[in-house]
């Protein structure tokens, strides 16, 4: 795509860490071969393991598939909240087949968006997604499995949603990018707060803050590749090799060590996720 950024150089590689939440599909995996490129290059810098994540029907299929083809892959499926509406009777019996599934290790994406409802064609209105937010906690439950959420712009009505219906054992929110007080908040409940490269973008003081507040053991770290290139590579394409630039910069918010700080989110991605 012509203006489009090259790829980040290999970071200088960190004690081994756990990418706790990538799309491989997205990041032009598409069977055992491609995917093992990846994870090589990752690997190359320390990145040892990946959780690869759904947010469709056909996503869910192609990330249990995955994590049968390479033992450093594990899965996460559900429905993305703004393709709530999709989840219909088949949806749902699909859904707890994967969810079983001795790789999948949480299930998510899944939670709130209220920024795209009205801008996005298709997408799944407040109250469709608040309904299939529930049903994903009920599974989550019923499977002991960990939670995985997506939250945008929708605070205050998903820490409702899940006093109201009773949050599994885990919770993870992933690619956190609220506020001091909503960290707070999370912390409070015992939630893990995951972050990705939205943490090393300039402008973000109010996830700086955030960063600060939340203490070790409820810490991971994450790309979501291919999205959210850490700085300074906004707008180049990511992948799970890119995480050290995400550990360096959280590193330095928090003021810890790197290598410290990998060693510490690696030994909380094995516990959250059973691994």
């Amino acid at each position: 795509m012509s203006g489009k950024r090259e790829a980040p150089d290999l970071p200088e590689p960190l004690a081994p860490i756990i990418d706790a939440h990538t799309h491989l599909d997205a990041c032009g995996a598409t069977d055992a071969a491609s995917t093992a490129v990846v994870l090589d290059r990752a690997a190359s810098v320390g990145v040892g393991q990946v959780v690869t994540v759904a947010d469709d029907q056909a996503a869910a299929q192609w990330a249990v598939r995955a994590a049968h083809w390479d033992q450093r892959v594990y899965a996460a499926v559900a429905l993305h909240p703004t393709r709530a509406n999709a989840l219909d009777e088949a949806a749902k019996i699909e859904l707890e087949r994967l969810a079983a599934d001795s790789r999948v290790v949480a299930v998510g994406e899944t939670g709130l968006d209220y920024y795209w409802p009205g801008k996005l064609e298709g997408c799944a209105e407040v109250e469709t997604q608040i309904e299939g937010f529930r049903w994903h906690i009920d599974l989550a439950k019923r499977l002991d499995k960990p939670l995985m959420i997506h939250n945008r712009e929708a605070d205050h009505d998903l820490l409702t949603v899940l006093l109201d219906e009773g949050a599994p054992k885990t919770v993870i929110f992933h690619c956190f990018s609220s506020d001091a007080t909503m960290a707070l908040s999370c912390v409070a409940e015992g939630y893990i707060l995951s972050f990705s490269g939205t943490v090393s973008f300039k402008n973000a003081r109010e996830l700086h803050e955030a960063a600060k507040l939340v203490p070790r053991e409820q810490i991971l770290v994450e790309t979501d590749a291919p999205y959210l290139t850490p700085h300074p590579f906004r707008g180049a394409p990511n992948e799970p090799y890119c995480l050290p630039y995400t550990v360096r910069a959280l590193a330095a918010l928090r003021e810890e060590d790197p290598e410290e700080l990998a060693k510490i989110t690696t030994a909380n991605a094995r516990r959250v996720y059973g691994i």
